[in-house]
């Protein structure tokens, strides 16, 4: 009968909307042999047929349009940098850099650089004469010993105060005494080379503490600590240079000589 058929037909239609069933069920059941009756109903239900066939999401050509938008779409971390936004990233970084210099406290910033002098003389003045000086060499060492022992000492200034975000605890103070042992342990070596690789080693140890294990040092001393770690570190090598060069000049003419 015609009572029967209308949930059919209600399945068939994209599920009626909830005021629709309400408004038409009684109908049917009560003048279910109303033609009347049935053909507002079918009016009704083709009207709500029509509006479901006109929802966005039904659209075949916006369902298309989202496929080909989601295929040429591309992840973002699968992208590749290009050199030029590479060479923005380092120039920026440099830039930064700089300014913190720039912006550092003069009495610190003057200071470190007047530091670095004894640092960068002993190779430029063998360099200009032409003339290894193990002297000079060992005088590098010497104060490279003490300017790495002065490094190490600063953590224990940083602990001390009561305020201060590093605690005096074994760990902080334990590793401000390895700095002193490693410039100790450097001044030890008869051979300048082993010396100064040592001191390498030490500054390599210093600067790690300061940039890593110690974050509530401002960023300008951290930056001044790189650049100046980087010049001591490049004046000692420019020692061993100066060293090996000359030794294998005096092997080569002790080779000449005994021919």
């Amino acid at each position: 009968d015609k009572a029967s058929m209308f949930p059919l037909v209600r399945r068939c239609c994209f599920h009626t909307p909830f005021k629709l069933q309400k408004s038409t069920g009684p109908r049917l059941l009560l003048y279910g042999k109303n033609k009347t009756t049935w053909s507002s109903v079918g009016l009704c239900l083709q009207r709500e047929v029509c509006r479901l066939s006109r929802s966005p999401s039904l659209n075949p050509a916006s369902v298309y349009a989202t496929k080909l938008q989601a295929f040429h779409t591309s992840l973002p971390f699968f992208k590749k940098k290009t050199p030029k936004e590479s060479e923005t990233k380092d120039s920026g970084v440099l830039e930064r850099s700089v300014k913190l210099l720039k912006d550092s406290p003069k009495p610190a910033l003057y200071l470190s650089l007047a530091g670095l002098i004894p640092f960068v003389s002993v190779p430029l003045s063998m360099a200009v004469q032409g003339t290894y000086y193990p002297e000079l060499a060992f005088a590098q060492i010497t104060y490279g010993a003490v300017t790495v022992s002065f490094l190490g000492g600063m953590r224990w200034g940083f602990a001390l105060p009561e305020d201060s975000p590093a605690k005096p605890d074994w760990l902080n103070l334990a590793n401000s005494i390895v700095p002193p042992l490693l410039a100790w342990q450097a001044l030890l070596f008869k051979d300048i080379t082993h010396g100064a690789i040592m001191l390498v080693m030490a500054l390599g140890v210093v600067l790690h503490y300061d940039v890593s294990l110690l974050p509530p040092y401002p960023r300008w001393f951290k930056v001044l600590r790189v650049a100046g770690t980087v010049v001591m570190v490049l004046s000692l090598l420019a020692t061993i240079t100066l060293k090996t060069i000359s030794e294998y000049q005096q092997s080569d003419s002790r080779n000449k000589w005994q021919n």
